[in-house]
């Protein structure tokens, strides 16, 4: 099948909606979650670019960031904050740790416990790269309003704490066309 692209000078179709012809409430989660995704993507893509200068990932300036604003850490607590792995924070933090960015200080109390704490080198980089990575966020997202800004934090906070507890959303109530067929079917019989 030919990729088809926009023709010469044509804009991108902006509302790129699912394809997918299930129930109502799968075609509008799945619109939903395409926007989401796309506007995430997009977003990425323009800060990826604006860290190859720093040699950055997005996961390595996210780890940065958390030690330079919250301190020292140990790994598992930075993997939670971050959202990542514990395979993946282990490559990551490996990576910073070989730019001499980060270093694992271990306890000597408990051997067995391991900080990461930022390197001076590390401290000098984030802080240089952050405010203008703070910036170019503040731009993006200078598309949408204050209240649309408050608006998508507190639906993106909603979705995630509902996600965190219930994965995949296993106990979520049926959806209101479903409790509707059932309410109706109950008056038939």
């Amino acid at each position: 099948m030919p990729c088809r692209l926009a023709p010469e000078g044509a804009r991108e179709p902006s509302n790129m909606p699912t394809h997918h012809r299930g129930p109502r409430r799968e075609v509008r989660a799945l619109d939903a979650y395409i926007k989401l995704m796309r506007a995430m993507e997009s977003l990425n893509a323009q800060l990826v670019r604006s860290l190859a200068s720093a040699h950055l990932t997005l996961s390595q300036l996210g780890t940065l960031e958390a030690l330079l604003h919250l301190g020292p850490m140990c790994q598992r607590a930075l993997a939670a904050k971050l959202l990542k792995s514990s395979g993946n924070i282990t490559t990551v933090v490996d990576n910073l740790e070989a730019r001499r960015l980060v270093t694992r200080v271990r306890s000597a109390a408990d051997r067995r416990l391991i900080t990461l704490e930022l390197t001076p080198a590390g401290r000098e980089l984030i802080g240089g790269v952050f405010p203008a990575h703070a910036a170019r966020i503040a731009r993006a997202m200078g598309a949408l309003s204050q209240d649309e800004q408050h608006e998508l934090g507190r639906l993106c906070k909603k979705l995630g704490l509902a996600l965190a507890a219930d994965p995949l959303g296993r106990n979520a109530p049926a959806p209101v066309e479903h409790r509707r067929a059932r309410h109706s079917r109950r008056r038939a019989l």
